[in-house]
Formats: C-alpha cells, structure tokens, sequence
C-alpha cells in the first residue's frame, strides 16, 4: 500500500545524501567542502518572523503566477491557452490545472468556461507581465554573474517569486552597469 508519508530516504540518512549527490545541481552543501562552518548571526527576532512571513506569503502566491503567466505566454505566442495545454507545459494532471482554474477564477485573475479557452481578465494580464518581467530580469542577472543559460532560465523560476523590489532595482543597476 502507498503512504504519502514513508519516504524513501530519511533526513540526515547516508541514502538522503548519496541520493542528493546524484540530483546535479540540488546539492546545498558540499560533502568535499572542508572548510569550517560560518557561525550564524540571528537577526532580531521581529525581523526574522517578518522574513519568514514574507516567504510564505510568496509560496502561496507563486504558482498562481507561474500559471497566468503561462497562460499570458499561450495567448500571446498560439492565440489560445487550454487546459492540456497547460498541463503538458507544467507537467502535472488536467485535474491538478483544473483546480488551479477554479482558484485564479475565484481570484478574479481568469475567465474560464468548460472546454472553452481560457482568458485573463485585466488583473491577470497585469500580475502574468510582472512576473514576466521579474522573471526576465532575473534570468539577464544570472547570465551576466556567468550562470548558463539553461541553468538560469530554472533558477529563475524559483527566485522571481522571492526577491524584494529592492534587490531587483539592485539586479537592474548591476546589468546596467556592465
């Protein structure tokens, strides 16, 4: 029988590690690194909740916005975006983008109808363009610190959603500037 909760692997396990080294790229830390562990310095503990906070509020948000901006991404290059479509693109299940619809319709952030074509409202339009726009910006960034294209293009996907406007205006100067 299948549990969600037995996992393969367990936290601090041999396994999880040898398994994290064949994941390129995902590795946070290095086994080889031999160099010694940073102290850490704890922000005030008001700051810190209201870091913490923000991430949240910016996972509840972000595959909203991934979905109208690859919704917007549809229109604009083949006209239409369907729910196939979508799913292919994102690789999930036609039910997995089926509830999503209902919560960018509940949202106001689509018009959607049964096997019709989905369609951004004025608000969607305008929340798929930021996003574009950050995630474009973040891409030219990463490419201009070296990070391949590829590589940038995935990072992006993840960074758009939790960068402040501050260090966008910083991303925007350092591009600027070289």
């Amino acid at each position: 029988m299948f549990s969600p909760f037995k996992r393969k692997y367990h936290v601090g396990s041999l396994d999880l590690l040898r398994h994290s080294i064949k994941m390129t790229g995902k590795l946070k830390i290095d086994p080889k690194d031999k160099r010694p562990p940073v102290a850490p310095v704890l922000p005030d503990p008001h700051k810190q909740a209201d870091h913490h906070r923000q991430v949240r509020q910016a996972r509840q948000t972000e595959i909203m916005e991934d979905y109208v901006e690859l919704i917007a991404d549809l229109i604009d290059s083949t006209g239409e975006a369907r729910l196939v479509d979508l799913a292919e693109r994102l690789g999930v299940t036609t039910p997995t983008v089926a509830r999503m619809i209902g919560r960018l319709k509940e949202v106001n952030w689509i018009e959607a109808r049964p096997y019709r074509t989905i369609f951004l409202t004025d608000e969607g339009r305008r929340i798929a363009e930021a996003s574009r726009r950050r995630h474009q910006l973040v891409v030219t960034f990463l490419k201009s610190i070296g990070v391949s294209e590829e590589v940038a293009r995935a990072d992006a996907e993840g960074i758009e959603h939790h960068v402040s406007s501050e260090t966008l205006l910083a991303f925007e100067k350092f591009i600027a500037s070289n």
